[in-house]
């Protein structure tokens, strides 16, 4: 990535979206001058320019809550730039995972593209707040407060859930049990930081040959 390539705005700045990199959760908007945008590059983490205060601001040095850069992309027009970080805390203020978490309509927000697989995006999206949240009480936060060795555990367990409900023929038992094993899939997947979008690319790609 060039910074020559982007296209500051009269102000000298260029709109930010924050992706979280695994979930693909949009978190926040923010803006970067040439500075920040160098600062960034060179740190590996979010450091933005405050148009309020007029001065650059790092995230998450003062409340740890900082991002990992993954990966930076500019636009077409080179005026935008999305940032796919590893979040380290919440995004917000607030103290919420996202930026977003309202809707402007009155019914549930819809985050996930319509088709027969949207819930596993919804849960994707679900476990990643969780992670970052960590709600008291939530059973996604029990399992990331005791780490990777309980998650493993799970699956394992799991999975032989999944083999005894086949072995049994018991369609009405082997759905629950595989139900069970996706989910805990999903939360090793987020632990591990890594995207289920890479493991269905290795799906596409497996599927071609």
């Amino acid at each position: 990535m060039s910074i020559d390539n982007i296209q500051f705005d009269k102000d000298g700045l260029v709109p930010a979206v924050v992706q979280d990199a695994t979930s693909k959760e949009v978190l926040t908007l923010a803006y970067m001058n040439k500075e920040s945008l160098e600062k960034s590059l060179e740190t590996r983490e979010t450091w933005f320019y405050s148009r309020s205060r007029q001065e650059l601001w790092h995230k998450g040095a003062t409340s740890g809550n900082t991002q990992q850069i993954v990966d930076m992309r500019y636009d077409c027009d080179s005026d935008a730039i999305v940032v796919l970080v590893v979040p380290a805390g919440p995004a917000c203020h607030t103290g919420a995972y996202t930026c977003f978490s309202d809707s402007l309509f009155e019914e549930a927000a819809v985050r996930t593209n319509p088709t027969r697989f949207a819930i596993l995006d919804e849960l994707e999206r679900v476990i990643a707040e969780r992670e970052v949240e960590m709600p008291e009480g939530a059973y996604t936060t029990y399992l990331f407060e005791k780490g990777v060795d309980k998650i493993l555990k799970k699956v394992g367990e799991e999975a032989g859930e999944v083999i005894i409900a086949a072995k049994n023929r018991d369609p009405e038992e082997l759905k629950w049990e595989v139900s069970d094993l996706l989910y805990h899939l999903l939360v090793l997947l987020r632990e591990q930081k890594l995207p289920l979008d890479d493991v269905l690319s290795v799906l596409e790609e497996r599927h071609k040959k």
